[in-house]
């Protein structure tokens, strides 16, 4: 059987199967946690990538603080690009989706939503 990372990891690929789903990940503080191969990602985001980890670091104390109170989903703009946090509840972990700022937030919210509760369902043992 699969690894949880391994689980996850699929999720994501799936994910980045999605047109407008340019970089995603599996995130906690530090960039730790579950990245596909940033290969996969476009290219567009590569010139954000060291300002969203710069970002995300400061962005998880508020995921870490405002999580307790029900914070489920927060979102930003960077440069041309939004990013979607979809947080994984009583955690400080969140699905990461970085995708352009013009695109169909309503498709990919439901996208993220099953692949949030796919991740939850492998983390819970499910």
């Amino acid at each position: 059987m699969a690894s949880k990372e391994d689980r996850i990891l699929e999720i994501l690929d799936d994910l980045l199967g999605l047109e407008d789903i340019h970089a995603c990940m599996v995130a906690k503080r530090d960039m730790m946690g579950v990245i596909p191969d940033t290969k996969r990602f476009n290219p567009d985001v590569i010139d954000i990538w060291e300002i969203l980890k710069d970002t995300m670091n400061k962005f998880f104390d508020v995921i870490k603080r405002y999580s307790v109170a029900g914070l489920d989903k927060v979102y930003f703009e960077l440069r041309d690009h939004d990013v979607m946090f979809f947080i994984l509840p009583g955690t400080d972990t969140a699905l990461v989706a970085v995708v352009p700022a013009l695109a169909n937030r309503g498709l990919l919210e439901v996208e993220m939503e099953n692949a949030r509760r796919k991740i939850i369902s492998i983390i819970e043992g499910g």
